[in-house]
């Protein structure tokens, strides 16, 4: 495969993953932020989330004051944002058009038709005032692609790209929701975690993982088990150590001459979020593994970039 062709589907998947994980960011904190809090939390636990998206000097070069509207129409429709939600559709659309040949139809009827209604409903129907409702609209567009491309594509190098692009990007995107949830815990002390309920609850809901959660534990909801659950499970949708074994298995058939090392790394990745052992994370600190997690991320989209794409994977 072409190494642009190879580079434009590798983004289709990881722009449409990053619409729809940055639509989750925004649903965790705009929830929390409807509860009884005091300004300066409601405003810290937004900067958190700036944060965590490395966005807060973005955001800070774009408004003279911090408000809780501003930064939800930063992060979702503010077309001077690279990283907004509306421009991360724009870029799903331009490089699904940029492969027409390469995606079927449906694949391409599907977000063109999402980045057209995203351009008519905001700012007429979306805004920072219902930011629920464009919620769970970019959710319902981005399950809609999914299935176009589960249920069309040929399962061919193009299809093995785009996955990667997807895991890839749920990867670090899971790994940055726990880290804000981590920083916004006041205990990671089971006993003492009950005030702590309804922000992981929320959570987990955020990432469609509250009803599992319930049905395969019977333990309270408390940081703990929430994170254990959201990194080390293999039959969670979107747990990391299921988005990270889905990047080694595509990284797998797409492997060059160039990859040796790319996917050696991706292999010894899988193979910590396989075999760790969760006391032993807990014991050596959360924050360091979720840090490890991302740089160990961020090291093989670059790697892949460099090994398939004729730059760094790095956006």
């Amino acid at each position: 495969m072409l190494s642009r062709t190879a580079d434009h589907v590798y983004w289709l998947g990881r722009y449409a993953e990053r619409a729809e994980n940055l639509a989750r960011m925004l649903d965790v904190q705009y929830t929390l932020s409807l509860l009884p809090h005091n300004t300066e939390a409601i405003e810290r636990d937004w900067r958190l989330t700036l944060d965590a998206l490395r966005l807060e000097d973005a955001y800070a070069a774009r408004h003279d004051e911090f408000a809780q509207h501003k930064v939800v129409d930063f992060l979702a429709f503010d077309r001077q944002n690279p990283s907004s939600i509306v421009n991360c559709l724009r870029a799903a659309r331009e490089n699904a058009r940029a492969v027409r040949g390469s995606i079927t139809s449906e694949i391409w009827e599907v977000f063109n038709a999402t980045w057209l209604e995203t351009r008519a409903y905001v700012p007429s129907r979306f805004s920072a005032r219902n930011v629920a409702e464009c919620v769970e609209w970019v959710k319902y567009r981005a399950h809609v692609a999914r299935g176009a491309v589960l249920g069309s594509m040929l399962r061919d190098e193009a299809y093995h790209f785009m996955q990667l692009g997807t895991f890839l990007e749920r990867t670090d995107a899971v790994t940055r929701m726990l880290r804000v949830g981590l920083a916004r815990s006041s205990t990671l002390d089971d006993e003492a975690a009950g005030a702590e309920f309804h922000p992981w609850s929320v959570l987990l809901r955020s990432l469609s993982a509250f009803e599992i959660f319930r049905r395969v534990s019977r333990d309270r909801v408390t940081p703990l088990r929430v994170i254990e659950f959201m990194v080390f499970r293999d039959d969670v949708p979107r747990s990391v150590y299921r988005s990270m074994k889905q990047v080694y298995d595509n990284l797998r058939d797409v492997a060059n001459d160039a990859s040796g090392e790319t996917q050696r790394r991706a292999g010894e990745f899988h193979a910590l979020l396989r075999y760790g052992r969760f006391d032993t994370v807990v014991a050596a600190g959360l924050v360091a593994f979720l840090d490890d997690v991302l740089a160990r991320t961020a090291d093989l989209s670059d790697r892949i970039g460099r090994d398939f794409l004729g730059h760094s994977g790095t956006d």
